[in-house]
């Protein structure tokens, strides 16, 4: 199974619109112009609402700073760079307050029901199903995937992606790593 890997620093920053942060986009796939699962990592450096997303799910980590927290008509979220990755309907107003200062945060966004994603650290056994889109994003340090006697070293700060082209069972071992699955 062949890997790409991508790296956040390589990645151009892209300003907001209304001036509150940056972000990176790792994957947009198939297209990036007319993507249906789009990977990122925003640099938040003041408060303010989420660009909406109609007909996707969101799911956001934070990586580094203090957190955050997130506000709907319907609910009140935390989060912080402890937090386990939180997933919502990205056609709902969300207003991001920062808790004590910048935040980095990664983003999913995929059709609704066909992604999930799972922080880890240490070790762990993940999974992916044919077909599915899989990534590894780890943040800080290395990380190791292996699939049965293949071994990929993923660099800090980087996203390694395939399409799995068998069920896949996995072993990871990292500090702060995220496991994805889009179903394609």
């Amino acid at each position: 199974m062949s890997w790409q890997l991508v790296s956040l620093e390589a990645r151009p920053a892209q300003s907001w619109r209304n001036g509150g942060g940056i972000t990176r986009e790792l994957l947009a796939w198939p297209q990036p112009a007319d993507w249906r699962v789009r990977l990122s990592v925003a640099d938040v450096q003041m408060s303010g609402p989420f660009s909406r997303f109609d007909g996707v799910e969101r799911w956001f980590v934070v990586l580094e700073g203090d957190g955050v927290v997130l506000r709907s008509d319907f609910a009140t979220h935390h989060l912080t760079a402890d937090s386990e990755p939180f997933r919502f309907d990205g056609g709902l107003t969300m207003d991001c307050t920062l808790v004590g200062g910048p935040t980095r945060d990664f983003n999913l966004m995929a059709p609704p029901g066909l992604a999930r994603m799972e922080r880890l650290r240490g070790a762990a056994q993940v999974r992916g199903a044919l077909g599915a889109l899989l990534a590894l994003y780890t943040h800080g340090a290395d990380a190791q995937l292996r699939l049965g006697n293949a071994s990929v070293t993923v660099p800090a700060y980087h996203l390694a992606w395939t399409l799995a082209p068998a069920a896949v069972l996995a072993d990871v071992k990292g500090q702060d790593v995220l496991w994805m699955e889009v179903l394609a």
